[in-house]
């Protein structure tokens, strides 16, 4: 997938302009409109679309929550296979070491740089966002949601 500029630490967050701005003013939009009727009309016809517009905001962050689980679930898979194939057989039981937050940072480093950065994560307990700082030979995942 042909990506305009190159992926990097500084721009690797993923901005999906259906549920960030879309979705989110849309919600943001119907809130202040439901709250304006829940306030004017306090009735039972009222509260119930304050429970819908609820019901509906759940939805949206529960669809999106769910399918970065997913995600996650999938990238830290295919780094454990990564990892098994780049790293000496001494070091493949310390892959179960590593965490979800660290395997999902860890798909940013290039082959080249993996081994050295595995140790050094395992070493030094590196936290998600120091690991994407350290890592110099960024390897763009356009592939997000």
């Amino acid at each position: 997938m042909a990506e305009a500029r190159p992926q990097t630490f500084a721009n690797h967050v993923r901005f999906d302009p259906a549920f960030h701005a879309v979705l989110a003013s849309f919600l943001l939009a119907t809130l202040v409109l439901t709250l304006a009727v829940v306030v004017r009309h306090r009735d039972i016809v009222s509260f119930a679309l304050l429970g819908l517009w609820i019901g509906l905001s759940i939805t949206a962050v529960l669809a999106r929550t769910y399918s970065l689980k997913v995600q996650d679930r999938l990238i830290r898979l295919e780094e454990r296979l990564r990892l098994m194939t780049i790293l000496p057989p001494l070091l493949h039981h310390r892959i179960a070491e590593l965490t979800e937050s660290q395997l999902v940072a860890l798909r940013f480093a290039s082959d080249q740089e993996l081994m050295a950065l595995t140790a050094r994560v395992l070493d030094e307990k590196l936290t998600s966002k120091q690991i994407k700082a350290a890592i110099v030979d960024w390897r763009p995942d356009y592939f997000r949601v």
